[in-house]
């Protein structure tokens, strides 16, 4: 058994995901913003935890990590606003990621999407602007840190029932769809795969067993 840490433990991602690990033994704690999600996390069989992850700073983030073996971020501040864009994706992550080096928790999952970088071609008064820039600086704070990282590039997010067969998103576009059901499928499946650390993994729905596309070269 594992302990996991999921932040952003409310998400729609995070949920699916949480129920998955718990069910498969390991032990789940979640941390959320918004206390009337307690029962919506308890459910899943995590332990809830109301944690303002946007604005604790990373000792008090590493206090909530440590302990755990693996930290998982599914956090994300919906779109909107730029500031709290980059407040939350951008600052709150690489603040999450310092802190699970304080802690001593190794290994790290980033839920990111598909193609995500500093190339990312965006125009700055295009609304996904700020939500690019925010996602290319977490991850590659991720990728410079000494853990050990995996990046998950999803394609576009669905509420289609999950299929467990995913497909390597690297000729593929923003805009290929895949459910939110296997990126907790495949979250969950890096998590006990050694061979996905260092690895940026972007997938779409596909034809491809989840444990072959996480296992595979």
């Amino acid at each position: 058994m594992s302990r996991i840490v999921i932040i952003g433990g409310h998400g729609r991602i995070a949920l699916q995901l949480a129920q998955r690990l718990t069910g498969s033994g390991h032990a789940v704690t979640a941390l959320f913003r918004n206390a009337a999600h307690r029962d919506a996390v308890a459910d899943t069989g995590a332990t809830p935890v109301v944690f303002d992850i946007e604005h604790a700073q990373t000792d008090a983030i590493a206090a909530q990590l440590a302990g755990h073996d693996a930290v998982v971020w599914s956090a994300g501040a919906g779109g909107g606003e730029a500031a709290r864009t980059y407040a939350v994706d951008r600052d709150a992550a690489i603040r999450s990621i310092d802190a699970a080096a304080v802690a001593g928790v190794r290994r790290y999952v980033m839920v990111s999407y598909i193609g995500a970088g500093f190339d990312h071609g965006i125009a700055p008064d295009d609304g996904f602007f700020a939500y690019a820039e925010a996602k290319a600086a977490a991850d590659a704070h991720l990728r410079d840190s000494a853990l050990d990282w995996t990046i998950l590039g999803p394609g576009r997010l669905t509420d289609d029932a999950g299929s467990g067969r995913v497909a390597d998103g690297a000729n593929a576009d923003s805009g290929t769809p895949v459910s939110r059901a296997n990126v907790a499928a495949v979250a969950a499946a890096v998590l006990d795969a050694p061979g996905t650390v260092g690895r940026t993994l972007d997938f779409v729905d596909g034809d491809v067993p989840i444990e072959t596309f996480v296992g595979g070269d």
